[in-house]
């Protein structure tokens, strides 16, 4: 948690900013040099100085962390103090042990934190008991001058290290408490106070933990080499000037880069070692989650603390299924990745329920910021719902302005949008497509013009939540690993085995992110991308041909994948072109210029290295909804049975492949409907999703769907005409009505 004094510096250095440049600062071109400033004084503050401070191991009882002081020390040239041994015992005259037995668990915790709390030391390497951070005092006082590291152990290894020392006892366990249970109430104790988390993997050795925990030191201290970059950039800008690097906060709060391109890890992803994915099999999503985004996400831009907190308010009670994202089996080597029990019904909420909290922390505090979304169905409603979720003092600095298709989104889709009117949020349709749209919002951020009124204006910065943003791709990372993990957990595939996934397409950002997890170890062999009768991407995956000249777009019964310009095949590419940022832009500039590109057949061989694609049409679709409920009694959405359609052609039945539902079939309930061949399908929503009532219907009707319908019946919306200068007022009216309350 950043305190008080962290803040007042920032404050200070943003107020000297805004009285001389706001405006510039505002349009973004000096937001970097004050996050650079905003780092600086986070780190002086956090701790004392490198060479000054202590390193804290912090852990339970069982975890090493003696051990790993020791080493430590060695390896720092640091001396190292074990708060047992060399601060208890010397002050106690006695053995711990001997104290405990005296005093009690509840006199000893105190006597222990006071101790504690008048013992000091610099530059050393402190090895914590495991009881420590239960007194409140003690660690505010260790933390001082000291950087807590914390030794995530394994449950089961602690287990069997406290057998073979024969500890069968520690602080604050009652009789007949077991063990386990103890240690899983001192957790929250152990995450309250670490600056640093250590995931150690099954069955890690002491020097693999110390190995961990160098790193870890390394990555903190040097946390300004992880860094990102455009996909068009390259290392120097204008006139060959350095371009300023981009820290996570500054990307999640820019969206796109100021050149069109999207940001990416300039490093690439981390990669998880085995023992570490064994382990994570054990755990629930939200704790695979805080594992996982930790690696990606360094601890100086959101401490591990303040990213758990937001993990857990994202996936609790607000998803209908408490495994968040279950995997289903559905037949043969089959399974099915129901990404649809979020509180809009779709794969969205996976990234969206927590993006805005991650966008929010970002936040600089000197302008509001209007979050531009363009979307073909699922990304409106769940953008609506997830920065409508933030708190107040964030809302009122942070508008949404949605933008989607009047003719190109099912009935409940437009329903879930518009039936939000809280707050400085808004839907609006278009009368044309959702590439008009999304071309629309990436023109009005890269036009200097509107960018700067309204930067001088109003003191508005736009941003964007679509997955062109680092923070709405990289949470669905998460589900695509998770996916694995309990696949591993009960049995499917041993660690190491490969699997195939399969995605409905559009924007290419769910694809993108299985590759990502890829990248992280997770052993997917073949991403596959299928395509409905818009099979852009499917042609490109083929062919190495990115062709949209006279490509019109088509309706279909699947609307989130009617998508012809695909965003996030600009990161793909530069991920399969080894970052090659020159031959992006001359391929996005070719794009824009004829409505065409074509790649190397270099480059397609390593493209058809990882993902396959296909597409089907729309009687496929139907048919195969159809075919899997008689086969099975399992009801999917029109999304899902093209993935289903594609996987049954492309895929070999060698590996299990995980075929990603996107979407609750409710939301597009009369072409499910017909699919089944229901006589008579009511025109009302609310009736529709009724015809789904039996009882044994598999998924069941999801409980928002039917709320939403209640209550947001057909109203009234705005809607604008397909004309960017439209679009750029409604726009600025959304700025007024959220921000000034100028009519």
């Amino acid at each position: 948690m950043i305190a008080i004094q962290k803040i007042s510096i920032f404050q200070g250095l943003l107020n000297v900013a805004k009285r001389q440049n706001v405006a510039k600062c505002c349009i973004g071109q000096s937001l970097t040099s004050y996050r650079c400033l905003y780092k600086t004084a986070w780190l002086a503050t956090c701790t004392a100085q490198p060479s000054e401070r202590n390193i804290i191991i912090m852990g339970p009882p069982g975890a090493g962390k003696t051990s790993v002081g020791r080493m430590l020390s060695k390896r720092l040239g640091m001396p190292a103090i074990d708060i047992d041994d060399d601060v208890l015992e010397k002050a106690w005259l006695m053995p711990v042990a001997k104290k405990l037995y005296q005093v009690g668990g509840e006199r000893f915790l105190e006597e222990e934190g006071q101790t504690v709390s008048d013992f000091s030391a610099s530059r050393s390497v402190i090895s914590l008991t495991g009881s420590n951070p239960l007194h409140s005092a003690a660690m505010q006082h260790l933390k001082k001058n000291g950087l807590v590291v914390y030794l995530d152990v394994d449950t089961d290894d602690i287990i069997q290290r406290l057998t073979r020392m024969k500890v069968n006892r520690i602080v604050g366990q009652e009789a007949g408490t077991p063990m386990t249970d103890i240690l899983m109430y001192r957790k929250p104790f152990y995450e309250r106070w670490l600056d640093i988390r250590v995931f150690c993997g099954k069955g890690d050795t002491i020097e693999e933990v110390t190995e961990k925990v160098l790193r870890a030191l390394n990555r903190y201290d040097d946390s300004d080499s992880e860094t990102f970059i455009s996909t068009r950039s390259s290392v120097t800008g204008v006139g060959g000037s350095e371009v300023e690097p981009k820290f996570f906060s500054d990307v999640v709060v820019e969206g796109l880069a100021p050149d069109g391109g999207l940001y990416v890890p300039k490093g690439g992803f981390p990669k998880l070692e085995p023992q570490e994915w064994k382990r994570l099999a054990k755990m629930s999503y939200p704790q695979r989650a805080c594992a996982i985004l930790e690696q990606c996400i360094n601890p100086t831009d959101v401490s591990p603390l303040e990213l758990g907190q937001m993990v857990r308010r994202a996936y609790g009670t607000n998803f209908s299924s408490e495994a968040i994202a279950p995997v289903r089996h559905l037949v043969r080597n089959q399974y099915v990745l129901e990404l649809f029990h979020g509180p809009t019904a779709s794969f969205k909420d996976l990234a969206l329920q927590l993006m805005p909290q991650l966008f929010a922390h970002c936040l600089p505090q000197m302008c509001n910021y209007l979050i531009l979304v363009a979307t073909s169905g699922d990304t409106g409603s769940a953008v609506l719902s997830g920065f409508g979720g933030l708190d107040a003092n964030a809302r009122h600095r942070v508008g949404v302005l949605v933008f989607f298709p009047e003719h190109g989104v099912s009935e409940i889709q437009k329903l879930q949008m518009t039936g939000i009117r809280e707050g400085n949020a808004r839907a609006v349709s278009v009368v044309s497509d959702f590439d008009f749209c999304q071309r629309a919002i990436k023109r009005m951020f890269g036009d200097a013009g509107v960018a700067g009124h309204l930067a001088v204006e109003y003191a508005t910065v736009l941003s964007t939540a679509n997955s062109i943003n680092w923070a709405r791709l990289l949470p669905q990372v998460v589900y695509h690993a998770s996916a694995y993990l309990d696949l591993l957990r009960d049995r499917v595939v041993a660690f190491g085995d490969p699997v195939d996934v399969c995605i409905p397409t559009g924007n290419f950002g769910n694809a993108m992110s299985a590759l990502y997890a890829k990248q992280m170890g997770v052993p997917i062999r073949k991403v596959i991308c299928a395509s409905n009768l818009n099979c852009v991407v499917a042609d490109f995956i083929n062919t190495g041909r990115y062709d949209l000249r006279g490509r019109k777009l088509m309706l279909s019964h699947s609307p989130a994948i009617d998508i012809l310009k695909s965003s996030n095949l600009e990161r793909f590419v530069h991920h399969i072109s080894d970052g090659d940022s020159g031959l992006v832009r001359d391929l996005y500039t070719c794009l824009e210029k004829r409505q065409y590109f074509e790649l190397s057949a270099e480059l397609l061989h390593k493209i058809n290295q990882d993902v396959w694609a296909g597409w089907c049409s729309e009687e496929e679709c139907l048919a195969t909804i159809r075919h899997v409920y008689s086969q099975t009694g399992y009801v999917m959405d029109t999304h899902t049975a093209v993935a289903k359609t594609v996987a049954d052609r492309l895929q070999d039945q060698s590996t299990p492949v995980v075929i990603c539902s996107t979407a609750h079939y409710g939301k597009f309930a009369p072409a499910v409907l017909r699919a089944l061949q229901r006589e008579s399908i009511p025109t009302e929503p609310l009736d529709q999703l009724q015809g789904f009532s039996s009882p044994g219907t598999v998924p069941q009707m999801h409980s928002a769907l039917l709320q939403c319908l209640r209550e947001n019946r057909s109203q009234p919306h705005r809607v604008c005409q397909a004309d960017f200068h439209a679009l750029t007022e409604e726009v600025e009216a959304m700025i007024r009505d959220s921000f000034l309350n100028v009519q």
